[in-house]
């Protein structure tokens, strides 16, 4: 089969945005959001999810903080996830996985629904990590998810260290995204929905 890719470009007055997915990668990543932390969180999707990721983003961060830098790469990846789905034929549709990280241990299931709705709570609402405020990955993930069509529930059950918390969660996220992208050999052309449609 042809890998299944998707590209998206965003251009605002906040950010110039270019991703493009390979939902059949090898875990390759060109990730320069401008923000390491951010990367490096992106770089688990890619690793842990074998989906390879390139972004590219350029945006206001020395002007207003990274709020729309970040809103908008989870933003132009869901679109892109998305475009690489298409209707989702063949996929096994749902995954989810429970990952730790020294003391933190993240929780997240996954749903290709063609419906957006995210509910994270990674517990780090307050806190920095680096130089990028911890509720910021939060929105991240749930732009991605809403621009994905994607049901997203991620918990962080245990954690003391910030960035272990965020990093169990995207690596959980990872590992859910690779089952529910995984196609199924049994039902290669059909919809995994009674409705016949995901989107």
């Amino acid at each position: 089969m042809e890998p299944r890719l998707g590209n998206y470009s965003r251009s605002t007055g906040e950010t110039q945005i270019s991703v493009s997915v390979n939902l059949d990668g090898t875990g390759v990543s060109k990730i320069s959001s401008g923000n390491g932390v951010l990367d490096h969180m992106v770089n688990q999707l890619t690793r842990h999810g074998l989906i390879d990721i390139e972004i590219e983003a350029k945006g206001d961060s020395a002007l207003t903080g990274w709020h729309h830098t970040v809103e908008d790469c989870g933003i132009a990846l869901g679109r892109a996830f998305t475009n690489a789905l298409g209707d989702g034929s063949g996929i096994r549709r749902m995954g989810h996985a429970l990952v730790p990280l020294d003391e933190a241990l993240a929780r997240v299931a996954v749903d290709l629904s063609g419906r957006g709705y995210a509910h994270v709570d990674l517990g780090i609402t307050g806190t920095n990590i680096a130089d990028l405020p911890g509720d910021l990955l939060r929105h991240f993930l749930e732009s991605f998810a809403v621009e994905a069509r994607i049901t997203l529930h991620i918990h962080v059950l245990e954690g003391v260290n910030a960035h272990h918390r965020a990093e169990a969660a995207f690596k959980a996220l990872a590992k859910a995204l690779k089952d529910a992208v995984e196609l199924d050999p049994r039902s290669l052309d059909i919809v995994p929905s009674t409705k016949g449609s995901i989107s």
